[in-house]
């Protein structure tokens, strides 16, 4: 019986998309044994630290790339917003899946907007993006560190007296959270991370036979989008802790794409947008970071990089 080995952290949502993948290949293909290899990443054992004071670029993913290169897995299934632009020699993202929803969600007791929020409201975030864009939008919010998995996230909402907290809608939704209220935040208010709500299926570029196996679970769509994303990222040089946003849409065969750099306190913001057919997905992204480069992002990023640790 043919058997494979995903690569994956050990949160419930990791788990859960790593099941959702290993479901999926299962029903694709009668047969096949599907395996979890559940791997610590830094990222998982520094909580105490907002992740922007830790440093690097991978902190999710790179012990789990380890272990493809080292042959302990045959697949990492990885939020595709924490797989850095540029991957490791021998490793290649195969397949993206069907984006679930990319907007982040707003949780909070006693507000349904952030303009609802009441003057001086303390909100919980781990993400550099969330806190610019927040400032951006009302100054006088508190940003309170928040580390951990959605649920030690949840918690410290009541345990900590916070005003709200900031979660990807796509990790609630594939938790099953149904019960947990909370209110979508339009992407023209706030731009997501960059891959958002998709799931990035990453191999080695010499196996041919995972290759075979997960190409079914690449959505064209998304891949076309993501691309755009990715190629914005990657030509600004910035990592998934660094205040910087993305989100590309495909509607009648046309890319379109939104991107942003943030000073860390929301005062300056420059945003870019192009349009351009799927081919051209990721030549669009890195024109549009050029320009944003050209337009002030340059020296926004300086500054970032020089107070946060890239």
């Amino acid at each position: 019986m043919p058997k494979l080995i995903i690569a994956t952290r050990g949160s419930k949502l990791a788990l859960a998309q790593a099941r959702w993948v290993a479901s999926q290949l299962e029903g694709l293909h009668p047969g096949l044994a599907v395996e979890l290899n559940i791997i610590k990443t830094t990222g998982d054992k520094i909580l105490d630290v907002p992740l922007a004071q830790v440093g690097g670029k991978g902190l999710f993913v790179k012990e789990i790339e380890d272990a493809l290169l080292a042959g302990a897995a045959d697949l990492a299934v990885h939020s595709m917003k924490d797989v850095p632009s540029e991957l490791p020699q021998g490793l290649v993202l195969e397949a993206v899946t069907r984006r679930e929803d990319p907007r982040d969600a707003l949780i909070s007791p006693t507000a349904m907007e952030i303009k609802g929020l009441p003057t001086g409201a303390r909100v919980g975030t781990s993400s550099l993006r969330r806190q610019a864009q927040l400032l951006a939008l009302r100054p006088s919010l508190e940003m309170v560190p928040l580390r951990g998995n959605v649920d030690t996230r949840l918690k410290k909402l009541t345990e900590e007296g916070l005003d709200a907290i900031i979660l990807a809608e796509a990790g609630l939704a594939r938790l099953g959270l149904d019960t947990v209220e909370r209110a979508p935040i339009p992407t023209g208010v706030m731009l997501p991370a960059v891959g958002q709500g998709a799931l990035g299926l990453e191999i080695r570029g010499d196996d041919a036979a995972t290759r075979e196996l997960i190409a079914p679970l690449n959505h064209v769509d998304t891949a076309a989008a993501v691309a755009a994303e990715r190629a914005f990222l990657a030509r600004l040089e910035g990592g998934c802790q660094v205040p910087i946003a993305g989100h590309a849409t495909l509607e009648k065969g046309i890319v379109k794409f939104t991107g942003l750099v943030a000073g860390l306190d929301g005062k300056r913001l420059v945003t870019g947008g192009g349009l351009a057919p799927p081919a051209g997905a990721a030549a669009m992204g890195a024109q549009v970071a050029q320009e944003i480069l050209d337009d002030g992002g340059r020296e926004i990023l300086a500054q970032v990089y020089g107070e946060a640790p890239a």
